[in-house]
């Protein structure tokens, strides 16, 4: 159970969600730290995984939202931890990542992940991304992560199988 304190409520007595930002590239970190508070979220910002999994456990964030290509300890790594502690319910990540593969989008998903977001992408579509997601129940959450892996699977299979064995020009 989560405990929140008077700073997790704005000057109005309105809640407001706290967002973990786990982005290496400073640039892209801060622009969505200041647009995630300047929206009326909690935002604390990591550099890397490694940093994530230290601040997760004190900062309990209602979301993450997660880059994959970090160094020392990247994003799979991340949905790899988060998965092993099953917390109930799961805390819910939202990737942003270069990584556009539909194979990455399906492995995110099969991960851990509710939401896959590809770079660059507006940080008012984020901002829109995370509200729909905190709107969900846990279960919604679940069923929405299940229908976006039989999605992708289905995309690959159909992808798959219209792709000819030879490419002949």
């Amino acid at each position: 159970m989560k405990l929140y304190d008077e700073g997790d409520f704005a000057n109005d007595g309105a809640f407001m969600p706290r967002i973990l930002v786990v982005e290496d590239d400073f640039d892209i970190r801060q622009v969505l730290c200041v647009y995630l508070k300047h929206s009326g979220f909690d935002v604390c910002g990591a550099i890397d995984g490694q940093e994530a999994i230290h601040l997760i456990p004190e900062y309990c964030p209602d979301l993450v939202v997660l880059d994959i290509m970090m160094k020392p300890v990247d994003g799979w790594e991340v949905l790899h931890w988060l998965s092993a502690r099953r917390s109930n319910p799961p805390l819910p990540v939202l990737v942003l990542t270069a990584l556009y593969q539909l194979t990455e989008q399906l492995q995110g998903f099969e991960e851990g992940a509710i939401e896959y977001l590809t770079k660059p992408t507006q940080p008012g579509v984020i901002v829109e991304r995370i509200r729909t997601i905190l709107g969900l129940s846990a279960e919604q959450r679940s069923m929405l992560q299940r229908k976006r892996i039989d999605e992708q699977r289905r995309t690959l299979e159909r992808i798959a199988a219209s792709q000819p064995d030879e490419f002949v020009y």
